[in-house]
């Protein structure tokens, strides 16, 4: 009987494909009482943003929301654009990195005033 050879298994980097990004909600959102209850502290002068994090470029994770493919009800109901600004320096960077990142970035803009949701 032949024994069977393993393939080597190489651990390499993680891969940076995942992204953080941020979507600006309609001024209607803030009427939304589960974004009311996230954010009683806000800023009246900044908006409502919603944070995600995706494996997909982040236009086409936009697209998919207000598709409704996978998406957040909040981004399909009152998304109107993404806000690069807010993250394009912080992407790609590999999954488990995202998952903090989403959370982090989340927090910082709670911190700074926007209403936020997602990011969890």
């Amino acid at each position: 009987m032949r024994k069977r050879r393993r393939k080597a298994v190489h651990l390499s980097e993680p891969k940076l494909h995942h992204n953080v990004y941020v979507v600006l909600l309609s001024k209607a959102a803030l009427k939304d009482l589960s974004i009311q209850r996230r954010n009683p502290s806000r800023d009246p002068f900044k908006p409502a943003v919603y944070v995600g994090m995706t494996g997909l470029p982040v236009d086409h994770r936009f697209e998919n929301h207000k598709n409704g493919y996978k998406s957040a009800r909040l981004v399909k109901k009152y998304g109107v654009r993404l806000l690069p600004e807010l993250f394009e320096h912080l992407n790609p960077m590999p999954y488990e990195h995202a998952v903090q990142m989403e959370k982090d970035l989340a927090e910082d803009l709670r911190a700074q005033g926007y209403a936020v949701c997602g990011g969890t």
